[in-house]
């Protein structure tokens, strides 16, 4: 797998390595977040496009133990670690486990030497017996997967990653473009004459290839890299 992360070139490519890593650990699910040094923030992994959306409406940033909790640490931390002790951070843990995040977690916060900040994470529903018996048994591959992931990303940087020019399919510009112009979904599914669930789809491929967060964060980077106008 950490030959996966040493060729991949693109965002796209570190996507499908999250999605490998979730099939080949057996988690529910594995995500990658980084911010690089001039505050540019990139994500790749499985969470549904839905928990990401619900996440940025709510500013769950600014209550979620999980980033909270990792930004003054360097070492590896089991969610059950962490303080949810607050009304406001158990029923953000109920809505993340109805949004199929899973109640157990691992996140491992890497540094790099220029103000880059990244939090690699898998989670799932084991038992409380069965996640530590797991994390035990993985926890040093699951770290040297964390430090190969950092590492690719600060290659990105250093090769002026923001140059590089994601390969978007057609439909994929197109449905960008309509979104981008201010349409809804079912407008934007109308005008192309697929439904909203192929829509869905891509628009979850445009973001994975662009690393965005959401799609309203798809749609500018497709803008800022002239993939199309609106």
């Amino acid at each position: 797998m950490q030959e996966d992360l040493t060729r991949a070139k693109t965002l796209e490519d570190l996507q499908s390595t999250t999605e490998a890593l979730r099939e080949e650990f057996g988690v529910t699910h594995v995500v990658y977040h980084w911010v690089n040094s001039v505050g540019e923030r990139f994500g790749c992994g499985t969470y549904s496009s839905e928990w990401v959306d619900r996440y940025l409406e709510k500013d769950y940033l600014y209550i979620d133990p999980v980033i909270l909790g990792c930004l003054n640490r360097f070492d590896p931390v089991n969610w059950k670690q962490l303080d949810w002790s607050t009304k406001a951070t158990r029923d953000f843990l109920k809505e993340a486990i109805e949004y199929g995040v899973g109640p157990q977690g691992f996140s491992i916060p890497v540094r790099g030497p220029n103000g880059q900040y990244a939090l690699f994470t898998i989670t799932d529903s084991r038992s409380d017996d069965a996640w530590e018996a797991f994390i035990e048994e993985r926890k040093r591959d699951l770290i040297l997967i964390a430090h190969a992931f950092n590492l690719k990303a600060l290659s990105f940087e250093d090769g002026n990653f923001s140059t590089i020019r994601p390969s978007l399919s057609p439909r994929e510009l197109s449905t960008l473009a309509l979104l981008g112009k201010g349409r809804n979904r079912a407008q934007a599914a109308a005008e192309l004459a697929i439904s909203e669930s192929t829509l869905r789809v891509y628009i979850e491929s445009a973001r994975h290839k662009l690393g965005a967060l959401n799609t309203t964060h798809a749609v500018a980077r497709a803008m800022s890299a002239g993939l199309i106008v609106v």
